[in-house]
């Protein structure tokens, strides 16, 4: 009898010192943690102003083929918190092409854009459309941050043509207008059935500038250089 209440007691004070442990160190636990880095909204109709890394041919395009551009403007936060800096790498694909036609009508090619990878080695992904950079098609705050005002932005592609024979942003349907550029960005041209040269393919070259306006909201975290 004496050794069963022995044994019972050996077995209650190793309970009661695992309880103790236990207790102590969920605390520890607690305190050891650390924080998770806080995400700021990149805003839906935002416009980032890119720089083509890579020659766009219709010629040579096939759907599927990926490219680069690299961001020119960083990115902030609404309250001024730097997220992206001026070179991340912004990269895209191509999702149509449709070469010159011998009936007159010029080459085509639609894009779009799904990530961001900053200097550090972060990636992100987004989801961004091909838009112009004409000011007066936006807003723009104290940081240079220009939101677009119409959604109707996203509804552009390269044509073939504009300025020094390189290429048009804009939408053939509809005689809307489009942006000639070439070597940078170009002048605003006229009707595109009025300006875009006839049976032309789409030429843009590494170093043009447009814009990527974003189709989704996304997150990124304060910038912390790697």
């Amino acid at each position: 009898m004496y050794i069963a209440n022995s044994n019972y007691r050996h077995v209650l004070g190793f309970c009661l010192i695992l309880m103790l442990l236990v207790g102590n160190s969920a605390p520890l636990a607690a305190q050891t943690k650390k924080k998770g880095p806080t995400y700021y909204s990149v805003s839906v109709n935002r416009v980032l102003r890119v720089r083509l890394n890579d020659d766009l041919d219709s010629e040579k395009a096939r759907i599927g083929d990926h490219f680069t551009t690299t961001l020119v403007d960083p990115i902030y936060s609404k309250g001024g918190t730097l997220l992206a800096p001026q070179g991340s790498v912004v990269g895209g694909h191509v999702t149509n092409v449709i070469r010159a036609q011998k009936n007159g009508k010029p080459a085509t090619m639609d894009v779009v854009f799904t990530s961001i990878q900053l200097p550090n080695g972060l990636k992100h992904s987004l989801n961004g459309s091909l838009t112009d950079l004409e000011s007066k098609k936006g807003t723009s705050n104290n940081e240079g941050t220009v939101t677009a005002n119409k959604t109707s932005h996203r509804k552009v592609k390269f044509i073939g043509g504009g300025a020094a024979g390189g290429a048009v942003i804009g939408a053939i349907a509809g005689g809307g207008k489009g942006l000639a550029i070439g070597a940078g960005v170009g002048a605003l041209a006229g009707g595109i059935a009025g300006r875009v040269k006839k049976g032309s393919e789409v030429k843009v070259k590494s170093g043009t500038e447009f814009g990527v306006i974003l189709n989704q909201t996304f997150s990124l975290p304060a910038y912390r250089a790697g």
